[in-house]
């Protein structure tokens, strides 16, 4: 899930940070460029573990500023294809569930990758706000948002950053022309993972280990 990963880059340190140790200068700068960045193919960077070597210094002309060929380390959030991971169930729809670790949240298990036999259903033990159900043998397992689950990583995605920008309408009442749907975009996101559940001892972990409602019934009945 996390992996060490040696990167080359020329840095530019300002004239306002050549006063302290050359190496807390450098480290600073790059935390600012790297961490909580997403690099294509690499994965979200995590915190910078070292640096390697700094070569250069060089001061061009007009301006202040030194400039270095870093060779550092990052720590980057990167799982692999078929990888299981426990996160919380952040937010559930009838396009399946949003899974978060805390510190990455765009992790998506869609319908086709929800356990088979599952159904989005209201909830009459919650105002009849609606949920994921697993039917398994006559018996609801239930999805509730916040709950501790395992899923495992179906594929990981980059997406490009869209270069053309929704047009303008000329409209004086523009949000009357936009349907509802389109007034609240998901905002961009450079990665993207889709999660599966459809394996035997994945879901909420409370299914497995013996602590869930729908497993307290099974045994009421036996």
């Amino acid at each position: 899930m996390f992996y060490l990963s040696r990167i080359e880059h020329t840095l530019r340190v300002p004239p306002s940070l050549l006063n302290l140790p050359i190496l807390d200068a450098i480290k600073g700068e790059l935390e600012k460029l790297f961490i909580d960045k997403v690099v294509a193919n690499l994965g979200l960077c995590i915190s910078v573990y070292d640096i390697r070597s700094v070569d250069g210094g060089f001061i061009f002309p007009s301006d202040g500023a030194a400039t270095y060929k870093v060779v550092f380390t990052l720590i980057v959030f990167r799982p692999f294809t078929g990888e299981v991971i426990i996160g919380k169930v952040q937010e559930s729809n009838e396009n399946g569930l949003r899974i978060s670790l805390g510190f990455f949240e765009d992790i998506y298990v869609p319908v086709e990758l929800m356990p088979s036999g599952s159904e989005f259903t209201p909830d009459e033990n919650n105002g009849g706000r609606r949920r994921w159900v697993w039917i398994y043998n006559e018996v609801p397992f239930d999805i509730y948002e916040s709950d501790e689950i395992k899923f495992k990583i179906h594929s990981i995605e980059y997406p490009a950053i869209l270069v053309e920008q929704p047009k303008e309408s000329n409209s004086k009442f523009p949000m009357e022309e936009k349907p509802k749907e389109s007034i609240n975009v998901k905002p961009f996101a450079p990665m993207v993972i889709t999660a599966s559940l459809d394996q035997d001892g994945l879901g909420p972990v409370s299914w497995w280990d013996g602590s869930g409602e729908a497993e307290d019934e099974v045994e009421e009945d036996s």
